[in-house]
């Protein structure tokens, strides 16, 4: 058989509450699934996986009934063991992961840390970092501060809770300058008292790709974790695209791009406090310069462009008839 591509709903992320309002799309999305387990493909590449509802069945199947497959994973979900609600426990990505792991011929993993685990269990593993289309992103048209200055996140309602770890710099911030800052994800407030100085932006593709450059600075906290440190700082990358400075955790990858960019690091409450101020004082061509640099380094080496031909070797394309 040929290709198909295929995405189980479309959806930003697969959180239970979405599943429960979009039952009959549910069945279709699982029905759709098992007539592709079901064929026998030629190149068959997983994402992540199969479906939120799997408990690691999908995956075998889609990936051991092929000529040729790839897992590709991007995030530490071997650690994901489920914490949260009744539909995360029971279908934990912690399993399904590992299942996905020893089915597929070869594994693509997003950066050093996930595949120094992916080789203690499969012996082809390539590391493909995780990679933006920048010019897909508005780019930043000014580098002059906005008033009261913008800060901003862009992430899921799950990721939301590290925000709360830099809570005290960033009222600090607000306290010294009157900053906000913009939340692109979901519009439920979730961090309590922190709400008070949050603008939040319902996430959708187009606004993904054109909110950034409405912001004066980027944040990506991250906690030293395990699972923190397998993240691919894919937020970096979206603010590098848009050319928006940042202050980011030197934690996993996150390190390497803020060496790359020349952009500030934080750990403690007092780095945080100290990069982000540092950046509202600093001068409107010193941002521009930092923005400027994100984004053709994020062109050069973080784009689905550069990485192409990866891809196209670890598919093995050129070996698939026309």
């Amino acid at each position: 058989m040929g290709f198909a591509v295929s995405s189980y709903l479309s959806l930003h992320d697969a959180q239970p509450s979405k599943l429960l309002r979009s039952p009959a799309a549910v069945v279709r999305a699982e029905l759709r699934l098992r007539e592709l387990a079901a064929g026998r493909w030629r190149r068959m590449i997983l994402h992540r996986e199969a479906s939120p509802l799997s408990r690691g069945e999908a995956e075998r199947q889609l990936l051991a009934g092929s000529e040729f497959s790839v897992y590709d994973f991007d995030d530490a979900l071997q650690w994901d063991f489920g914490a949260g609600g009744l539909l995360r426990r029971l279908a934990p990505k912690a399993g399904k992961t590992c299942v996905a792991v020893n089915n597929a011929d070869r594994v693509i993993a997003g950066n050093s840390v996930l595949a120094d685990w992916a080789s203690r269990r499969h012996r082809d593993v390539m590391v493909i970092p995780s990679c933006v289309a920048p010019e897909e992103y508005v780019p930043k048209p000014a580098y002059a501060l906005h008033d009261p200055p913008r800060l901003g996140w862009i992430g899921s309602p799950g990721n939301e809770p590290y925000l709360a770890q830099i809570g005290e710099a960033i009222r600090e911030i607000h306290r010294r300058t009157g900053a906000r800052l913009t939340l692109i994800g979901a519009p439920r407030p979730t961090l309590g008292g922190m709400e008070r100085i949050i603008d939040r932006v319902e996430w959708t593709p187009e606004r993904e790709k054109s909110a950034l450059a409405g912001l004066d600075i980027g944040i990506m906290p991250v906690p030293d974790t395990p699972y923190g440190r397998g993240k691919c700082g894919y937020k970096l990358l979206q603010y590098g695209a848009a050319g928006l400075p940042a202050v980011a955790s030197p934690v996993g990858v996150n390190a390497e791009m803020l060496s790359l960019f020349g952009m500030p690091a934080a750990r403690s409450t007092a780095d945080w406090t100290d990069a982000i101020l540092g950046l509202l004082e600093s001068a409107t061509k010193d941002r521009e310069r930092l923005g400027r640099r994100a984004r053709e380094i994020t062109r050069q080496r973080y784009s689905y462009e550069a990485w192409q031909p990866h891809w196209e070797a670890a598919l093995e394309l050129g070996s698939v008839p026309g």
